[in-house]
Parts: structure tokens; sequence; C-alpha cells
């Protein structure tokens, strides 16, 4: 049985996805996805990849899922399954690209300079 791994990022999140043909099942960090994600948005972001080739059970699917918050989580996760559905079958990729999951999103937080209180925001200017 041939195990895929792939990475996946996204602001501070990262995923590391190992993916083998079996019969659909996702565990993040040990637990079941429902556990891991209450939300059923989330669910469905880190399900899309699969989702849009079809194969939603065809492959059981295991994450590790460390940094970031919930959101930045679940698209990390989104772009390590897509990286994995690849190496598995490169002729998904073009696929997988049309609908976005295969772009790293490269937004992050921008760093706080000093003598400002936060990244832009500057303190009151007083002339007298």
């Amino acid at each position: 049985m041939e195990v895929v791994n792939a990475l996946g990022r996204r602001k501070a999140a990262v995923a590391r996805v190992f993916m083998s043909e079996g019969t659909g099942k996702i565990t993040i960090n040990k637990r079941d996805i429902e556990n891991y994600f209450p939300s059923s948005i989330l669910q469905f972001i880190v399900k899309q990849p699969l989702n849009t080739l079809n194969v939603a059970d065809k492959y059981d699917i295991k994450i590790n899922l460390d940094g970031g918050g919930f959101k930045g989580q679940s698209e990390a996760a989104r772009l390590g399954i897509a990286r994995a559905l690849v190496k598995f079958n490169p002729e998904d990729k073009s696929a997988l690209r049309a609908e976005g999951f295969m772009t790293r999103d490269p937004r992050v937080v921008e760093r706080k300079k000093p003598g400002q209180p936060k990244a832009r925001k500057r303190f009151q200017f007083s002339k007298r």
C-alpha cells in the first residue's frame, strides 16, 4: 500500500498530509475530522479537492496540523490534500489548479513596527 505525503501551508499553519488508498477516513491530529473541525464549513474546505475529483471515498488521509487558527489550518490541509492527490495522479493537476487548490496563498500578517501601536496604525499626532 503506497503512502504519499505532502505539505500545505497557510498563514502560520502547517499541514503534513499522509494519504493512502482506503475508505475515505480523514484523521487530523489523531482525531476524526468531525471532532477536530466541528464547523461544517471548515470540513467542506478540507474536502474540496476530494469532492472536485469525486474521490472522497477512495483515500484514507492522516493530517498533522500545527500552528495558526482553525481557518488557516483548514486551508493548509486543503493545499496538502491537493498536492498529495497530484502525486497519486498527475493528470488531476489541471482540474485542481482551475479551482485554485494548487496555489499557496502568500498573505500573512504584517509585522508590528517600532514606535507604533500596530503594523500601520500610528499614535495620534499632537502639534502642541
